[in-house]
């Protein structure tokens, strides 16, 4: 089979049984119903790109395992290079979309951070996940699978673990391990891609113990597998998602409530069954990579907030040499969130079972600034495009074409002399989509939340190394302790 095409891509999914839910409607066609064709949209263009000359260089590879060629988020990041291009295909996954694919990302990470730790769990416990998850890989790349990653839990009291939980669904676990497989109940949310996605690993959401064994699962399942119900969370926001026009864009995400109520996993299909004390290992592998890279989607959706910051100046009249300043301010935001990311992935290492770990200091820093530095970057759109990308105060699609008084919506919306009132129009709703909408990626919680990294960041940083170096420099001898440290004891 060659690489899946756009068409081939859509007949996959209009394949799979109905279990998406949104607005208490079942989804009969995720690639039709106006709740989901956005975001199987978005990820369709990655199908384009893996056929267009401009960009099938970075959208397609060699895989590592057989030898053919396939789409590259189907690979194994086994190099500094094959994670750069993790980067880099993010990025031009949101110049093409301005917004998150996560069906081509998540999953991506989730394949090269279980690929590490089953070769661990392996030589400990003589297991032979690493073997089953070999044999999936493969079969994801001739297919050319779009998987998404589900790694957090409803959680329930977040005063609570897991195992004190009075609602055990809060988190996915095991209820009963077969011979053939085990049964699972629980519930994942808020999972980015999933309408758009042919299938999805379940993964860790915590570092647990022994006594949350149960909850230490990893597998993959197909999207429609019985026993799973999934639930379209996105916002109705104010209705205009289900009209047409240039209110809000063609492309789009949504995100999902993953519902297992005893649901059969074959044994082939899980990595992970029990083996607790690999939990935090998992994640550490997982959010290196996946943070370091996360830095490339803020800045794609920058690119697009520049241009459309410009797009809305010229339209309303004024040109974009008056706002050379806050462009390059939008700019340095992007490059910097980008470029700590490359920083992380150099830094970083190759795991003895192939796959490439990017340095965790530099990728929790880096998810720190992707929390900060985009929304400045929207407040700088915002505030060249003025109060028509700001305020959303202009009439909607369905106003400027009205028969009776369209010609006057469009009078009023009339400014620059080199465009027309359509075009300023749409410039604006995209500037409003971009830094107001849904179009807003998850810069603050996306990926984990960013006081979690600034504790991984405390963690890594050798304080005591620092003021030795500074001790030294300075010629002092004697030791300074810590003195809130002495009062703790």
């Amino acid at each position: 089979m060659g690489i899946k095409t756009r068409k081939t891509y859509l007949n996959s999914l209009t394949a799979l049984r109905p279990n998406i839910y949104k607005f208490g409607e079942l989804i009969e066609d995720v690639t039709t119903h106006p709740a989901t064709r956005r975001t199987v949209e978005s990820h369709a263009r990655g199908f384009d790109a893996a056929h267009d000359q401009i960009h099938e260089d970075l959208f397609t590879t060699t895989s590592s395992l057989t030898g053919k060629k396939i789409l590259r988020f189907n690979s194994l990041m086994e190099s500094l290079e094959d994670v750069m291009n993790n980067a880099r295909l993010k990025r031009a996954m949101f110049r093409l979309t301005g917004t998150c694919t996560g069906g081509l990302c998540v999953g991506w990470n989730s394949q090269t951070a279980l690929w590490n730790i089953t070769h661990e769990v392996d030589r400990e416990y003589k297991t032979d996940y690493h073997a089953r998850l070999k044999k999936w890989i493969i079969t994801a790349q001739n297919k050319g699978l779009v998987v998404a990653g589900a790694l957090t839990d409803a959680k329930g009291d977040r005063g609570l673990k897991a195992s004190e939980q009075p609602e055990r669904d809060s988190h996915v676990h095991i209820k009963e391990v077969r011979t053939d497989g085990i049964v699972v109940s629980g519930i994942k949310a808020m999972i980015c891609g999933v309408a758009a996605s042919n299938e999805i690993f379940i993964l860790p959401g915590n570092s647990y113990t022994e006594a949350e064994k149960n909850f230490a699962v990893a597998f993959v399942v197909p999207r429609d597998i019985e026993g799973l119900t999934i639930i379209e969370a996105r916002r109705a926001s104010d209705g205009r998602e289900l009209e047409v026009g240039f209110d809000i864009p063609e492309t789009g995400i949504t995100q999902a409530y993953l519902i297992f109520e005893d649901c059969f996993v074959p044994r082939e299909r899980v990595f992970l069954c029990g083996e607790y004390a690999y939990t935090g290992r998992f994640i550490s592998y997982f959010t290196a990579n996946y943070r370091a890279c996360i830095g490339a989607c803020v800045a794609g959706q920058g690119d697009v907030m520049i241009g459309a910051a410009a797009l809305v100046a010229r339209t309303n009249g004024l040109s974009t040499g008056a706002f050379t300043s806050k462009l390059i301010d939008m700019a340095v935001n992007n490059e910097t969130t980008y470029g700590l990311g490359i920083g992380a992935m150099a830094l970083g290492k190759r795991h003895a079972a192939g796959g490439w770990i990017s340095d965790p200091l530099l990728a929790h820093t880096n998810k720190v600034q992707v929390a900060t530095l985009p929304y400045v970057t929207k407040r700088i759109c915002q505030d060249i495009g003025g109060g028509i990308a700001e305020t959303g105060c202009f009439p909607s699609y369905a106003d400027f074409t009205h028969p009776s008084y369209g010609k006057l919506v469009m009078k009023a919306l009339k400014a620059g002399r080199h465009s027309s009132a359509e075009t300023r129009a749409r410039a604006a709703r995209l500037a409003e989509w971009l830094t107001l909408g849904a179009g807003v990626p998850g810069c603050m919680h996306g990926g984990g939340s960013p006081d979690g990294a600034r504790m991984v960041v405390k963690a890594l940083t050798p304080i005591e190394d620092y003021i030795g170096y500074a001790r030294s420099i300075a010629g002092i001898e004697e030791q300074v302790s810590d003195p809130g440290k002495e009062r703790r004891k």
